[in-house]
């Protein structure tokens, strides 16, 4: 089998994840980094043992590199996605697609005329919560849908942002606590619920006002086209990273994810169906144990010829959420009507 051979760009907090990811699967094999901190490659090079160059566009050519993967800030997404499909590589971006809708269909509209792949990196459809509950919606075993919420009570610090030269602004951030933390939650709401019809929201900054330009405080109603209602709260002002709380709402039962754990409450009972599993190595807690196998998942993909399902158009669909919340949120909460997309 011959090995797919992968690069980094960005050696940031996320880029050790996605190397162990690629260390551990048979016929892949990391060649090089790119970053424009040369401290911070050099570290990165010396923990992976492989190559690194200053600047991304030195790998574009590159015939020893067939698959890259995107961990830098959110605004530079675009510009390195559409640049590494346009020379015919397969590409591996974390979220958000981009930092704005346009720029995550330039993107979109590059993949479909390139020969290499695009994957969007939602590692929370992966973890086994997800998947179970998933698998119950697409069965009917507990009949249709019928609402469902979610939050995200977190905590970023002042430092968090200051230390950071991209963070916390509009022009390189794209938005606050609903692009960078709780996108993972309204993608997964949507993943759930189908095409959407309307969003109605508003965000505010609650505690970090003066430090960023972005909120770090949301809310908003999700309306699905098949009536299902989903309500989302997600905040950077908590003391402290709390668990994520899924809770969605059946005919014949309900769907409860408190600390990573997945519960049905149905005839007055609640049974445990899952526990979390472990995070791999290089990993935060608050990030889960997706990571590893959907770029396990992205490799076979390409290793079989197949089209990756989640791919640009799926990113985009968390991205059009958020940006309906910033324009009702704009419009003092008049609801949004929205395009969406239908469960695949």
């Amino acid at each position: 089998m011959t090995a797919l051979r992968a690069a980094i760009i960005g050696c940031g907090a996320i880029a050790p994840l996605h190397a162990n990811a690629i260390a551990s699967m048979e016929g892949a094999r990391l060649v090089a980094a790119a970053d424009s901190d040369a401290g911070q490659a050099a570290a990165f090079g010396t923990l992976c043992g492989c190559e690194t160059v200053p600047d991304y566009r030195e790998l574009l050519t590159r015939e020893d590199v067939d698959v890259v993967h995107l961990c830098t800030p959110h605004h530079l997404h675009a510009r390195m996605a559409i640049d590494f499909l346009n020379a015919g590589k397969h590409v591996l971006t974390e979220k958000p697609l981009a930092a704005d809708v346009p720029s995550a269909r330039r993107i979109i509209d590059a993949a479909d005329r390139s020969k290499g792949q695009l994957g969007v990196v939602f590692q929370n459809r992966y973890n086994e919560p997800s998947q179970r509950i998933r698998q119950m919606i697409d069965s009917g075993q507990l009949g249709q849908l019928l609402c469902m919420k979610g939050a995200v009570t977190w905590h970023r610090s002042e430092q968090y942002y200051t230390g950071s030269n991209w963070r916390g602004k509009w022009a390189t951030e794209g938005g606050g606590v609903l692009i960078n933390q709780t996108i993972h939650t309204l993608d997964l709401l949507q993943w759930f619920g189908g095409e959407i019809s309307a969003v109605s929201g508003a965000v505010s900054t609650d505690v970090l006002d003066g430090v960023i330009e972005v909120e770090d405080s949301a809310h908003a109603c999700i309306t699905f086209t098949n009536k299902v209602r989903g309500l989302f709260y997600g905040t950077n002002a908590y003391p402290v990273n709390s668990p994520v709380e899924l809770e969605l709402v059946f005919e014949q039962g309900t769907l409860l994810q408190r600390r990573d754990c997945l519960y049905l409450w149905k005839d007055g009972r609640e049974q445990l169906l899952c526990e979390p599993g472990t995070v791999a190595n290089g990993g935060k807690s608050y990030w889960g144990s997706g990571h590893q196998w959907l770029i396990h998942d992205f490799y076979d993909h390409l290793r079989e010829g197949r089209k990756f399902w989640l791919d640009g158009r799926e990113g985009l669909k968390a991205l059009e959420i958020i940006a309906g919340i910033y324009r009702s949120s704009d419009h003092r909460s008049t609801p949004v009507t929205h395009s969406g997309s239908h469960l695949n």
